[in-house]
């Protein structure tokens, strides 16, 4: 199993220190460096500033928005960051959630799975350096009865193959990712509920596309906050209104992907509770109500033999890259957790 670090959405007055963070990653021996956007800051942007600033760890984009983006320029994009990077970048494409999509991009939030297949397609289709025609559902090109005619990408990327991931929680578009993708990128993930809320849908995607599980990362993300073993609760409870923000908040009543996945767990009356709070404008209920399993379940923490125990438990349930996001008010304690998840994989065995 490899390591990898997300350094979440730029912006938010930790730009240095992330940089510092994903140098220190690279010194490490960690395998990719993720970064985010949402309607902040864009991932190719900051993802080109660290591949100039590194020089063995891959960068890849967790996520690009597909609502955000025509696919021909998404590839453009992929082939420009892989031939800067010297062949170290990852694509990783999502839909986003409706609010997102409909408020910021205006795109409405409609058949996400048939948009993504056809993104996926022409996407690969444009890679290939032929010259690019669809006829999709979504997108047609070049478009009938105008003056359009069928490109082809002129940048020649590194590599003849970049790694595709898709961000995917629920069984549906896990099935699908399984089937198109080469990676898939996860979140709250627990090791004891991971083959039940992930892995078997991936697996029936790939059996679909007549492939195995042998090649594809499964890449979740988890926080780590380094500490004493006695001291678990109180840093579970750091993470506690970011739960909140997820379970509670991410999207709609009726759609947050976050609280159905946290209901495919086991915690169906809780997620009604915690989504209920939050919604209503009582955050601190919300994150009052999210129970210490859910929380501990889903981050690693404690000191690097307890995470690295919980690290085998990632690894014996099919995990192949394990993404860290290290907590800490400093650098100084981000670089600490990030060593010490170094050191945990070290210590498991499995570096």
């Amino acid at each position: 199993m490899q390591l990898g670090i997300n350094l979440g959405y730029w912006g938010a007055g930790m730009d240095a220190d992330n940089l510092a963070v994903a140098q220190e990653a690279d010194r490490l021996g960690y395998a990719v460096c993720w970064a985010a956007e949402a309607y902040g800051s864009d991932a190719p942007t900051v993802l080109s500033w660290v591949a100039a600033q590194t020089e063995r760890i891959d960068v890849g984009s967790a996520i690009l928005q597909i609502p955000a983006r025509q696919p021909a320029m998404t590839a453009m994009t992929a082939a420009t960051l892989d031939s800067l990077s010297g062949g170290r970048f990852r694509l990783g494409l999502g839909v986003s959630g409706p609010q997102v999509s409909e408020g910021w991009y205006g795109v409405k939030f409609d058949k996400p799975l048939a948009r993504t297949r056809e993104y996926v397609e022409i996407v690969r289709k444009a890679m290939t350096r032929e010259r690019l025609s669809y006829e999709g559902a979504h997108w047609t090109l070049p478009l009938p009865g105008g003056p359009g005619k069928p490109l082809k990408l002129t940048v020649h990327p590194e590599r003849e193959h970049i790694p595709l991931y898709i961000a995917a929680i629920g069984p549906k578009n896990l099935e699908q990712t399984g089937e198109i993708a080469d990676g898939a990128l996860l979140i709250f993930s627990s090791a004891d509920h991971l083959e039940d809320t992930a892995i078997r849908h991936l697996r029936a995607g790939r059996d679909k596309a007549g492939l195995t599980l042998d090649g594809f990362d499964v890449c979740p993300t988890l926080p780590l906050a380094l500490g004493d073993d006695k001291d678990v609760t109180a840093l579970a409870d750091t993470f506690r209104p970011y739960t909140a923000l997820y379970v509670g908040g991410m999207g709609s009543r009726k759609q947050n992907f976050y609280n159905q996945l946290a209901q495919r767990m086991g915690y169906e009356r809780e997620a009604a509770e915690i989504q209920d709070k939050y919604l209503s404008g009582d955050k601190v209920g919300a994150a009052a109500a999210i129970p210490h399993e859910l929380i501990d379940s889903t981050t690693l923490l404690g000191s690097v033999e307890r995470i690295a125990d919980r690290m085998k438990a990632y690894a014996a349930a099919g995990v192949t890259t394990l993404t860290l996001a290290p907590a800490g008010f400093t650098l100084e304690e981000r670089i600490a957790a990030l060593r010490a998840g170094s050191q945990a994989l070290e210590h498991a065995g499995l570096g």
